[in-house]
């Protein structure tokens, strides 16, 4: 596993001083002398899954980077600078950046309305990524418990948030070398990845039964039809609520 960062620990201590004091424009955030996506390359190129890095807007990148206050030393921040986001095993797993055509949708704008109202808020959590199967990846900022800098994952075969213990450098590595077939064991159907690589990065595949129920658990037997990422996400925290997960 790659070695953990405390520079990521950090990164909601960022939040909360940004929470109280006026947002950083985006080239104070802009760290040329040890940039991180210098790191996230050579991982990139060592990696085992495919890995495909998406082209960036540089201004879409500035907007998305002076929206989250993170720094590009970070990897969150360089990922973010650096990507229209990044797609692993052509498109199982989709990670955050500042969007593109092929994945329309920004990790600050994905989460505002969600983690937090208002650019500059520090958020209880921040969604970095999610998968196919409707599976949401969260980076923990308190309200998921104490472990503040560690990544859950939002699991739509239970929907429990499930501790990964593993910081955002970390996810990366696992996105990037992990072996996803036993992580995703149980969840990956016959001929899933030439339907997973027509998916546009807006949309995951909703089943029926339900993966979590006993019904649901032959994933090769189960309908499934493509919608909204959007829809997906607030029926899995519905769901939770109905089955009194969330008291």
């Amino acid at each position: 596993m790659i070695p953990k960062f405390p520079l990521l620990v950090l990164t909601f201590l960022t939040f909360a001083a940004t929470a109280q004091n006026k947002m950083k424009k985006a080239e104070e955030l802009i760290d040329k002398a040890d940039p991180g996506w210098t790191l996230v390359e050579d991982w990139i190129k060592t990696a085992t899954n495919k890995v495909e890095v998406l082209p960036v807007d540089a201004v879409k990148a500035k907007d998305a980077l002076y929206k989250t206050q993170v720094t590009t030393r970070s990897t969150m921040g360089a990922v973010i600078f650096n990507t229209g986001g990044i797609l692993i095993d052509d498109g199982w797993i989709r990670i955050l950046g500042s969007g593109s055509s092929k994945f329309n949708r920004s990790l600050p704008d994905w989460n505002k309305g969600k983690t937090f109202n208002e650019f500059g808020e520090t958020p209880a959590f921040l969604l970095i990524a999610d998968d196919a199967i409707g599976g949401f990846y969260f980076l923990n900022g308190g309200g998921l418990g104490t472990d503040v800098g560690k990544i859950y994952y939002f699991s739509p075969d239970n929907l429990e948030f499930e501790q990964l213990d593993i910081t955002y450098s970390e996810f990366l590595g696992f996105c990037f070398s992990n072996n996803l077939d036993k992580f995703y064991e149980g969840n990956r159907w016959n001929g899933w990845r030439t339907e997973v690589s027509k998916l546009k990065g807006d949309e995951v595949f909703n089943f029926y039964p339900f993966l979590w129920t006993a019904e649901g658990s032959d994933i090769n037997k189960n309908s499934r039809k493509i919608i909204p990422v959007q829809e997906q996400y607030s029926l899995n925290l519905d769901l939770r609520k109905q089955l009194g997960f969330d008291k």
